[in-house]
């Protein structure tokens, strides 16, 4: 009988692939991760994790499988918290969900579930893995969700094959409402749970006064920029047919903005609290349209804001992903230096699939979007697909 060790998270979908496992003939063992400690920037005034691992308890004993709590908040602060402060002080933008399966699930817990002799580890993602035989040898395919609304793909775009191996995803092939159905069938407590909000594990915080804890506030302008400014001329003379890799580097490039561009119009409490995209928090009023963050500078802590939603240095063609940072999770469909292949991509959780070309040159990855993109971002990661299976990931510089 082959072993799976579940991260039960004490909601739902984690809940009913433990039962399902164990419906397969599974033995299966819950284990539920303890990531942090610190609830003084929680939203909520109940501690989350307390109640989580309540709730993960009672649906181990419902299935009468063994229940066990790891505490992996000290790794979760190295790993995931300490490089989230040291990316949105540099003003860029990191997703602390990719990073927490990428290093904390499937990585440390995935250790800690071979120590107790596990075949595998189990989620609640809605995804799912396929293997395929390449000239004799496995591949392990990561798929989309069957439920389109709830795919999560995205979030574990930074697998590798080793990680994939030992990987099940239950749920995957389900939608959302027959996963509640068969949570209630179960008598699981966790059936009609409503589903977590906030950072992985953690709970719902308040961004500003998680990011206060080690990023003080600190005064500087908000300048706007309009959006009829002769800089965004630039931006209709874009070829996108001319893939030199001169042309690659100006597609990708952010707009560069100083001060003298626009005219000062607020103040804020620190660049570093402020990702391009955002509306929240500007507060500045009078304005024919919102707002919205077009650039940050942490350097001289200003930020760049335009009017309106679809305000032209909101929109890129295309970005860049160094060498460095690329990953494939199929290695062997990684590109060789010229080699360009057509793809979907998205640069964002639950953002639709667009038609983007893949360009690899001597200096990174290139993605010329078919469309512009919306709030391309630094730190922030992209990542591409063939058809439904997700390909490979990167971080954009």
């Amino acid at each position: 009988m082959k072993r799976v060790v579940v991260g039960l998270s004490g909601g739902v979908d984690s809940s009913v692939a433990a039962y399902l496992l164990q419906q397969e003939g599974y033995e299966v063992i819950g284990l539920f991760m303890k990531n942090w400690h610190d609830t003084s920037v929680t939203i909520s005034n109940e501690c989350p994790w307390v109640e989580d691992s309540s709730d993960a308890m009672s649906v181990a004993e419902t299935l009468n499988i063994p229940y066990q709590t790891i505490d992996l908040s000290k790794e979760y602060k190295e790993r995931i918290v300490d490089y989230m402060f040291a990316e949105y002080k540099k003003g860029r933008t990191p997703n602390p969900d990719i990073l927490c399966n990428r290093e904390i699930k499937f990585d440390i817990f995935l250790k800690a579930a071979i120590q107790l002799n596990a075949d595998y580890v189990a989620t609640g993602h809605y995804c799912r893995k396929e293997i395929i035989n390449l000239d004799g040898k496995e591949i392990f395919q990561l798929k989309a969700g069957s439920d389109k609304n709830k795919d999560q793909s995205y979030f574990l775009c930074q697998l590798n094959q080793e990680q994939l191996s030992k990987a099940l995803f239950p749920i995957g092939h389900l939608e959302k409402s027959v996963v509640r159905k068969i949570a209630s069938e179960a008598g699981l407590i966790t059936a009609e749970k409503k589903d977590s909000q906030g950072l992985c594990f953690i709970g719902k915080v308040k961004l500003p006064e998680f990011l206060q804890q080690q990023l003080k506030p600190k005064k500087g302008d908000i300048i706007e920029i309009n959006q009829e400014h002769p800089l965004f001329k630039a931006n209709k003379e874009f070829n996108k047919d001319n893939t030199s890799l001169e042309a690659l580097q100006i597609l990708s490039q952010d707009y560069i903005y100083t001060p003298e561009l626009g005219e000062k119009v607020g103040e804020h409490n620190g660049a570093h609290y402020f990702t391009i995209g955002q509306r929240q928090g500007i507060n500045v009023g009078g304005k024919v349209e919102p707002l919205f963050v077009i650039d940050t500078d942490t350097k001289n802590n200003t930020i760049y804001v335009g009017q309106g939603t679809n305000h032209k240095g909101l929109y890129r063609p295309a970005l860049k992903v160094p060498n460095s940072d690329i990953h494939w999770v199929r290695d062997d469909l990684k590109l060789n230096i010229g080699e360009t292949l057509d793809v979907k991509s998205r640069i964002r959780y639950r953002q639709p699939l667009e038609q983007a070309t893949l360009h690899q040159k001597e200096d990174g990855l290139y993605i010329i979007f078919e469309h512009d993109q919306r709030g391309i971002a630094a730190g922030q990661f992209v990542a591409w697909y063939s058809d439904d299976e997700l390909l490979g990931s990167g971080v954009i510089s």
